[in-house]
């Protein structure tokens, strides 16, 4: 076990920016354009990976890391499994919530929704842009399942890996993408001393109302 006052001990005094109400714009989807330009810009690893949380009908949370693959006014895209545990909780509640956390640039985006499937050609089209062993691995994994050990997955890649050698490999009817559509943003910008920064947009009758909260 590590000391625990080795971890109490580790922080870090944020002071690369800031964030006012006055300063963002009052489209939540444009504010989020403008941050993820600089992220990308600033070349940072995996700009687009993001947390996804989910929950089971009676509550109990999960999270994960997975990558953005699209986002405008209708909401943000993800792909996965829809027999996954995530997709299984998605199938019976709708809500769920995104983060995007930037340490480097000492930022954060929450968003707060639901989600919806895309429609299957959608995610066709995408699934066709994948990586040809990618798509083998879609197809090899039941993803979220116990499994023996490696060498069971390994085994299943290689069968769909003759099965489809040199040919189109067919979108499987258990993946496709998901919609989270927001209701709430919140940008955080790390300030020193821990008065960070936090701007919430918060739909309320079909207009984003910005609020500034408490650090």
């Amino acid at each position: 076990m590590i000391d625990k006052k080795i971890i109490q001990d580790l922080r870090k005094n944020y002071k690369l920016k800031s964030l006012d109400q006055k300063d963002v714009l009052e489209n939540p989807y444009e504010q989020f354009t403008v941050w993820f330009e600089e992220t990308l810009n600033s070349h940072l690893p995996e700009p687009n990976a993001m947390i996804l949380a989910t929950a089971t009908k009676d509550g109990k949370p999960s999270v994960r890391t997975l990558l953005l693959k699209g986002y405008d006014e209708n909401g943000f895209i993800f792909y996965t499994n829809y027999e996954s545990r995530k997709g299984k909780e998605l199938a019976t509640n709708k809500n769920a919530s995104i983060l995007f956390f930037w340490p480097e640039l000492e930022r954060q985006i929450r968003l707060e929704g639901t989600v919806e499937k895309i429609p299957q050609e959608e995610s066709e089209k995408y699934f066709n842009t994948r990586p040809y062993k990618s798509r083998i691995g879609a197809w090899a994994s039941n993803q979220s399942e116990v499994i023996e050990n490696r060498f069971y997955i390994v085994k299943k890649f290689l069968k769909y890996f003759v099965k489809f050698h040199s040919k189109d490999i067919p979108l499987p009817q258990y993946w496709g993408g998901y919609v989270l559509k927001p209701d709430t943003f919140e940008f955080w910008q790390g300030r020193a001393n821990r008065l960070h920064d936090r701007v919430r947009y918060k739909l309320e009758n079909k207009i984003w109302k910005i609020e500034r909260l408490s650090p």
